[in-house]
């Protein structure tokens, strides 16, 4: 277990400064930084700590599968995957929970992929990290990928109360007509635009698998076998 100790180490850091930068220390980062410098500091911080878990997780052992890996599995991770980019391409179009986006936007209509999940780019994350999980069930891709679910979906949940203190009514109103877990019967309507953009996004992540060392994903797979 040693030898996945550096991981567990990385993972704990990049969630853990997410948390503290985005909450208790917030308020006090950004009035000594302001906003540009607090920006820059946040992503310093993500990337390096991410950079470190990738290094990480590419040395530590890939032993130990928890359960058996079939084609089904892989079916189903290759259509999570592809729901994943989907959200992930269409929540840059009129996010209110994006830094910097008019608090107003949460008195519109849900459009796009936000009639599927008030939160797409961290459901993206979080279905990529389940995708993942399943077709890779070890200790090493359980550290990685849930690393990232938790954040992704523990965080979505601090966002809500962070927005809510700063948009009020409004975001309340947001709350009430949007979902917090994905609607998939949504999926069809969400527009043309997230769905090429989110294929290709899949194609070109599926495709550049074998360049990281890693097997075949998506329909490169198939062509791969």
């Amino acid at each position: 277990m040693n030898a996945y100790l550096p991981l567990a180490a990385a993972c704990i850091a990049f969630v853990g400064t997410h948390f503290l930068m985005s909450h208790p220390l917030r308020a006090m980062l950004v009035y000594r930084l302001r906003g540009n410098g607090f920006a820059l500091l946040y992503s310093a911080v993500s990337l390096g700590l991410f950079y470190w878990m990738i290094t990480a997780f590419v040395q530590a052992p890939k032993e130990g599968y928890f359960w058996p890996v079939g084609d089904v599995l892989w079916g189903v991770t290759s259509v999570l995957t592809l729901i994943a980019g989907v959200l992930f391409s269409g929540s840059f179009i009129r996010n209110p929970a994006l830094p910097g986006v008019p608090d107003a936007l949460a008195a519109q209509e849900p459009a796009g992929v936000f009639k599927v999940t008030r939160h797409p780019m961290m459901w993206g994350f979080a279905l990529w990290g389940i995708g993942h999980i399943l077709i890779a069930p070890r200790i090493d891709s359980f550290l990685f990928a849930g690393s990232i679910v938790f954040l992704a979906l523990v965080g979505s949940k601090g966002q809500e109360i962070k927005k809510k203190k700063l948009a009020g009514v409004e975001w309340d109103s947001w709350l009430r007509r949007t979902h917090f877990w994905p609607r998939l019967s949504a999926l069809p309507s969400v527009g043309v635009g997230p769905w090429i953009a989110g294929i290709v996004l899949w194609m070109v992540a599926t495709w550049s698998h074998p360049f990281m060392g890693v097997a075949g994903a998506g329909i490169f797979r198939w062509f791969a076998v």
